[in-house]
């Protein structure tokens, strides 16, 4: 069945990570870290807490929807006329972990952004995935 036009959109990404949630946790909620495989980041992981993602093209505010420590993290990803929201989900499997990103809200009109987040998530996972296997957090 296909969604209509006015449906939102939904960016997925799913990566195996031979990396346990602690260490994959870490990688997704520490600024300095963050800013290694995503962007600069004033990131808190506590729900209400308002941050930016800052980049040389410019900013995304942001605010953590909802935080359970090596288990999920969700939060706004707002920029101009852009609301949207990625989730996180970190779920434990032999040898590693199930990583699962959702960015959601993209509207008609907002192929541009949709196309970017299509094009940009698996990047920014290839970087994390460089990340954890460069580092012995």
């Amino acid at each position: 069945m296909m969604q209509p036009e006015t449906a939102p959109r939904s960016v997925i990404v799913e990566r195996h990570l031979p990396h346990p949630p602690e260490k994959v946790w870490r990688a997704l909620t520490t600024n300095h870290l963050i800013a290694e495989w995503l962007m600069e980041t004033d990131f808190k992981p506590e729900p209400g807490h308002r941050f930016t993602f800052t980049q040389s093209w410019g900013s995304i505010s942001c605010e953590v929807l909802s935080a359970e420590p090596l288990r999920a993290l969700a939060y706004s990803w707002n920029s101009q006329d852009l609301e949207t929201v990625v989730s996180w989900t970190l779920t434990p499997v032999p040898g590693g972990t199930h990583l699962r990103m959702e960015q959601t809200g993209f509207r008609k009109g907002q192929a541009r952004y949709f196309g970017g987040a299509q094009a940009g998530w698996p990047r920014f996972l290839d970087a994390l995935e460089q990340l954890l296997d460069q580092t012995h957090q």
